[in-house]
């Protein structure tokens, strides 16, 4: 018996990562593997039968590839005794464009669990549905980044998906029309990706698609709520929502109605939306078992600190256990809740949030913690001068100096590699200090209000300057001696 020789595709079973992205798998085409695909289309079968050949892919048992099962076939098929399949399938970027045999798909991947065809050029939903049908366990499938803008679905091909569980659709363009015709013939659908399909409005659906657990529709650009409110009744069950990306400019739905459109969302993902009012984060709380909540990067929360953001959301959001990926402790959670009521104590009352009073009523009107803060500050305002410039600056305490030097960029009309900063403090006998070290944080330098930062522009190429030596400056002389 040979010995067993150590796997060297990247592609077999309890080996593969799926490629949901549509991203070609790394080492797919090794070297003394199948030549690349050439331009022209082929078939599923062309490209199985070549990749997964003897000579590509040596039968064998390897500790955590499961068991490798090869069909027998009638006498006389060409395929016969030739291919070794694992259950995943990743024939990503190979140039497919057709099913092939239908035949010899059904003898070869009947035990055929997960299927990444993305990066493909299938352009046919009749030829997809010929290979999906004919792999009869199938659990997983990856269409992403096939061009299927233009193709119909008919329902009599969508009943092929029946067994599929997770679907991808990302980057295909398809159509939202197609997507429920998809969802109507698929009974067990737990996952969809519909990602990257410039999708700006949806179609309501009058068949509800209940088994449907997880949506990602990020990269679209659903900024009205009302699409987004189409989602709910179409996917009743659904327990988690990513829509990262898309522009959402507010919730705007009154609070019973956010109650029966997601009644089983737990988490839901709006990074890099549009929503810039505390009243759309207080809406969240509409959604009876949300936990999870990921929101960064929205207008609303760009003017505060990352501490100030953290402890407002958490207190607007009293019922979510995990804010951004990170878990809210109790005490976390009571702390955020008392800085809330002190940060709005000196508010007028007509400006007080809903979510003050319900606090004051829980742990009454709190006094302002005594002066006492060992923690750096957030904020100065400082004087930035530059040759016959001056300016007022208000600059972020919890920044480098490289990030500074960028904010500086528009003030002092340097690039940040074009400046040399120095440090000025207003009480200090030594004179400038000059900032040098682009990942020391500022407020290691203990910057007050009222201190001064000084740019010299770098004399280097195709740029002179008439600044003197920086030791000619002080606290009191900010510009050159004439």
């Amino acid at each position: 018996m040979e010995p067993l020789q150590k796997p060297t595709m990247s592609c077999d079973s309890g080996l593969v990562e799926r490629n949901i992205a549509g991203a070609e798998p790394e080492g797919m085409w090794d070297s003394g593997a199948v030549d690349p695909p050439e331009e022209e289309g082929r078939t599923f079968m062309q490209v199985l039968s070549e990749k997964y050949s003897p000579e590509n892919f040596p039968y064998r048992r390897w500790p955590g590839m499961g068991v490798v099962v090869v069909p027998t076939l009638p006498q006389g098929s060409p395929m016969k005794d030739r291919l070794n399949l694992p259950s995943v399938l990743v024939l990503a970027g190979c140039g497919i464009s057709h099913a092939g045999e239908q035949r010899e798909i059904a003898a070869f991947c009947a035990h055929v669990m997960e299927l990444d065809l993305s990066q493909n050029k299938l352009q046919d939903w009749h030829e997809i549905s010929k290979i999906v049908s004919n792999i009869p366990n199938l659990d997983f499938l990856n269409l992403s980044s096939n061009p299927l803008s233009e193709v119909v679905l008919e329902p009599s091909g969508a009943k092929a998906f029946a067994r599929v569980r997770r679907l991808v659709l990302n980057n295909t363009q398809v159509s939202w029309n197609t997507v429920l015709v998809l969802t109507r013939e698929m009974p067990e659908l737990e996952e969809l990706f519909l990602c990257l399909n410039e999708y700006t409005t949806v179609s309501a659906s009058t068949v509800p698609c209940p088994t449907l657990r997880l949506l990602h529709i990020t990269d679209n650009n659903l900024q009205d709520w009302a699409e987004v409110r189409k989602i709910g009744p179409m996917f009743p069950g659904l327990e988690t929502l990513v829509m990262a990306n898309c522009n959402l400019s507010s919730i705007q739905d009154s609070e019973d109605m956010l109650r029966r459109l997601f009644p089983n969302l737990r988490s839901i993902n709006l990074h890099n939306s549009g929503l810039n009012r505390w009243e759309d984060i207080e809406k969240l709380n509409q959604f009876p078992k949300l936990e999870d909540v990921r929101l960064q990067g929205i207008p609303l929360l760009q003017t505060y600190t990352n501490t100030e953001r953290r402890s407002l959301m958490v207190s607007h959001l009293p019922s979510v256990s995990s804010l951004n990926g990170s878990v809210v402790t109790d005490g976390e959670r009571e702390d955020s809740e008392r800085f809330f009521i002190r940060y709005h104590v000196d508010y007028p009352e007509e400006e007080l949030p809903y979510r003050y009073h319900c606090l004051v009523t829980k742990y009454g009107k709190l006094e302002p913690l005594a002066e006492i803060d060992l923690r750096p500050r957030c904020h100065a305002k400082v004087e930035v001068h530059c040759e016959d410039k001056v300016e007022e600056v208000s600059i972020r305490l919890d920044q480098t100096v490289a990030e500074l030097k960028k904010q500086l960029r528009t003030v002092v009309q340097l690039s940040a590699n074009q400046m040399r900063l120095y440090y000025i403090d207003k009480e200090c006998v030594f004179g400038p200090e000059e900032m040098k070290y682009h990942t020391r944080a500022l407020h290691s330098y203990s910057i007050q209000d009222g201190d001064e930062l000084l740019v010299v522009p770098k004399a280097g190429r195709g740029t002179t300057t008439t600044a003197k030596p920086i030791s000619n400056l002080n606290s009191k002389t900010l510009t050159p001696p004439p």
